[in-house]
């Protein structure tokens, strides 16, 4: 797999960032490129469903970034044109390869947690001032429940699966803001709760995981170290990529007594794209269902509508 275009007026940083990747001007003078198989859509939320229907359209296969669009609606019709086409549609929920979540899954799986009635998940940041760009303008699509809390939601059903109702607190909490930049989800599944929190006021976060079950319970804080290092220039690929330092390893505490670090397992965003390319090559399944991502664009729909009329929101009632 290589990269061979992106859709850009950033020339000089496209330069910097990716030496010898072509710009080009539109999406459609990418799209007229019989070479391109593939096109990844990352562009402001409110243009996902345009510029993966003219992908798909144009016979590419696509990954979009997370969230996939902004309705379970817009959802439908793009995964019903990837079954037209006998294309690829698949959503990067990148987080799923994170270091910590796979070690929360690990725990669960080993069943050192024995069955889980709490899981607490939180995306807490300090960031008073407003940041400039189109995250945190009122455009749809944007604001933190569709941003940090696609995240979030995927980890859970990921887990879970689709719980039986929500009930959701969502709203602008910092002066001037004008998109939502506080959630805190609760979603409902008999006698199990998976509480999902995000805010920008938050200057000492607590664990970023809290898991307790009948038999243990695992606590992870710290933020996986990907995306940093991504940020910082460094590519997936070594001993030391995803890895956590031992200070950062979760905590396991078991009924029986035992209290112990647990190493954290090492991230993974590069599985994400291995499996894009074995889904188009060998016509395996893609990484990340599309429906999978309906499923959470659901979620967010039914927390609006929990918040809008202040009340639990069961499966299926979503507008």
């Amino acid at each position: 797999m290589a990269l061979s275009a992106v859709v850009t007026s950033r020339r000089a940083k496209l330069a910097q960032d990716l030496p010898g990747v072509g710009a080009v001007n539109t999406i459609n003078e990418l799209l007229s490129d019989p070479e391109v198989r593939l096109v990844v859509v990352a562009s402001p939320t409110n243009l996902h469903f345009e510029h993966a229907r003219a992908a798909l359209e144009a016979g590419k296969h696509v990954v979009v970034d997370k969230p996939f669009v902004v309705t379970s609606d817009e959802a439908g019709q793009l995964m019903a044109l990837a079954a037209a086409r006998g294309r690829v549609l698949t959503v990067f929920q990148n987080r799923r390869w994170d270091n910590d979540f796979r070690t929360v899954r690990h725990c669960m799986d080993q069943g050192w947690l024995g069955t889980v009635y709490e899981y607490e998940a939180h995306y807490d940041r300090f960031r008073p001032a407003i940041k400039p760009g189109w995250r945190e303008e009122n455009l749809p699509g944007s604001g933190l429940l569709y941003d940090l809390g696609s995240h979030l939601i995927d980890q859970a059903l990921v887990l879970f699966g689709m719980p039986e109702a929500v009930s959701a607190d969502v709203f602008p909490q910092r002066e001037f803001v004008v998109a939502a930049d506080y959630f805190h989800l609760s979603l409902h599944y008999r006698r199990m709760r998976a509480i999902l929190h995000a805010a920008n006021l938050v200057c000492a976060p607590g664990p970023h995981f809290a898991v307790h079950g009948d038999a243990g319970s695992f606590l992870k804080y710290g933020m996986d170290p990907q995306e940093e290092a991504l940020k910082a220039g460094r590519r997936p690929g070594g001993e030391a990529w995803g890895r956590d330092e031992p200070s950062e390893y979760g905590w396991l505490a078991r009924a029986s007594g035992e209290r112990r670090r647990v190493e954290t397992l090492p991230g993974a965003y590069q599985s994400f794209y291995q499996e894009v390319a074995a889904s188009i090559v060998d016509g395996g399944p893609p990484p990340v269902a599309a429906e999978e991502a309906r499923n959470g664009l659901r979620i967010i729909e039914m927390s609006l509508k929990s918040m809008r009329e202040r009340r639990v929101v069961a499966a299926g009632e979503a507008e």
